[in-house]
Parts: structure tokens; C-alpha cells; sequence
């Protein structure tokens, strides 16, 4: 029997209207092709540079696109189409997004009222100590203010957050900016416990090293478009690599002595 997965996204567009002068309107293309499938219990990475539209797959996937956006293509979560009106039942419940900017905590309130949604049950204060617990923070924790967080504890509240709710499908946009290198493998640590207990993780990040160490197969990206899926152990060792642009990202690697060479696409 052929697995359904949790995420499928085919050929998705998505373009941005832009007003030159009063009356001339020109359409942007960010994204032109871009094509991810997702199951339960896995981590896929979708791996490219700062600034080439991998984090509008997880603004289009939540439904939270800007106003002037145009998506095309088709996401499916669990064999149905997302449509926008499905997307906002489950956005923060089925599907949880970990966003990358900390400031999504809202400084004015605690940290357990936010994990908890400020429900004030019994049984949401029990399920959030046991969030906590389960990332090595502490029941103080939860008393504390966004402000008197540091990075890795930051982090780590807004992946409560997210799993609060045990969703199937946790999206992590660039999930360990600023972190030193011992906090980040903690991190995602914590995305491999969750892809663990089956649910899906789609880990956006430019960080090729963290991608490989966390994730089952990475999708490369580049200019809106999907080059290549491969395992994350074969993009380890640099075999089975065959475009251009993902050989050079593998020889670009620290590990393999950060040799640059352009990439003829």
C-alpha cells in the first residue's frame, strides 16, 4: 500500500505584484518551481542561499502569504488539498510553524500562558511543564519573560510552543540564527525527537552542515526552483550528487576544505 505523505507540495509559484509608476504593474517571480513531499517521522531540509525564497514555502504551505503574492501549483496536507479556509483550522493545532525571528514571542507575556495559549486548565499548565521538561528548561521557566530568555532557551520555548498541540507537521524556518554551534546541534536535537514521535519536520535552512546531520533527504534550491532531492547521507559523502550547483555546495563545505567553484548551471 502506497504511503500518503504528510506534505506534498507540486510545483508551487508564487509572484508579487509591484506597482512601477502610478498605472504600470509588474509581477516578481520569487519562487518559479519548487516541489517537496513529506512523510511521517521524517526530516526533509530544504537547503539554499539567504535570500532565495525558502522561507515563502513556509509562509505559502501556513496560507500567511503578503497580499500582493499570487501563488500557482498545488499543496496537499494528508491527500487533500490545503486550501486556505483548511490551512487556518489547523494552522497552530495539525500544523505548527517554529519561526526563525525570536521576536514572535510577545514580550509582554509570560512564557506558559504563550506555550499554553493562556489557557489556564489544569491539565494545559501539566502539558506544558512536560514541554518544558522534555527541552531541559526548567518549571521557572515558565514564570519568566521572553526578555530574561537567552538565545538557546528563546529557541527552545518556541519549539514548545509549536508542539504544544502534538501537530503532524512541524515546519522550522531557519530555526538557529545566532546560535553558537554546540546550542544549534542542540536545537536540532529536538527536531530529530519530533520527526521521532511521527510527526513530519520540514527544516528550512541555508546551513548545509546542520541540514546534513538532522535530516533524512535535503532538497536543493536555487533561483525559485528545485534542483535536486538526495539523501542527506549521500550529500555526506558527496556521492550521487548530480547537479552542478549541489556538487559545488558539498565542495563549499568546511569539511571538504571550503573549495570554491562556480557553478555552471
Amino acid at each position: 500500500m502506497e504511503r500518503i505523505p504528510v506534505l506534498n507540495v507540486e510545483n508551487l509559484s508564487v509572484s508579487f505584484s509591484q506597482y512601477m509608476g502610478v498605472f504600470r504593474k509588474k509581477q516578481i517571480q520569487t519562487i518559479k518551481d519548487l516541489n517537496v513531499r513529506l512523510y511521517q517521522g521524517e526530516i526533509v531540509a530544504v537547503v539554499g542561499a539567504s535570500g532565495s525564497g525558502k522561507s515563502l514555502l513556509a509562509h505559502a504551505i501556513l496560507g500567511i502569504l503578503p497580499y500582493n503574492a499570487s501563488m500557482g501549483g498545488r499543496i496537499s496536507y494528508c491527500g487533500e488539498l490545503l486550501t486556505q479556509e483548511r490551512v487556518e483550522k489547523l494552522r497552530g493545532k495539525e500544523i505548527a510553524l517554529v519561526p526563525q525571528n525570536v521576536s514572535y514571542l510577545d514580550p509582554l507575556m509570560k512564557v506558559g500562558p504563550q506555550i499554553r495559549k493562556n489557557a489556564k486548565d489544569k491539565l494545559s499548565k501539566e502539558r506544558t511543564l512536560n514541554t518544558l521538561k522534555r527541552y531541559g528548561l526548567t518549571e521557572e521557566t515558565e514564570r519568566l519573560y521572553p526578555f530574561e530568555l537567552s538565545g538557546g532557551m528563546a529557541r527552545r520555548v518556541l519549539i514548545s510552543t509549536a508542539v504544544q498541540e502534538r501537530p503532524k507537521l512541524v515546519i522550522a524556518d531557519e530555526p538557529t540564527p545566532g546560535l553558537d554551534a554546540a546550542s544549534a546541534k542542540r536545537v536540532m536535537g529536538h527536531f530529530r525527537e519530533i520527526a521521532d514521535d511521527n510527526a513530519a519536520v520540514l527544516l528550512i535552512t541555508h546551513d548545509l552542515e546542520l541540514a546534513i546531520e538532522t535530516a533524512d533527504r535535503i532538497v536543493v534550491f536555487y533561483a525559485g526552483t528545485t534542483l535536486e532531492e538526495v539523501r542527506a547521507s549521500d550529500l555526506a559523502e558527496g556521492s550521487k550528487l548530480y547537479h552542478p550547483y549541489t556538487r559545488a555546495l558539498w565542495q563549499a563545505m568546511p569539511r571538504n576544505g571550503m573549495h570554491v567553484e562556480e557553478a555552471k548551471l
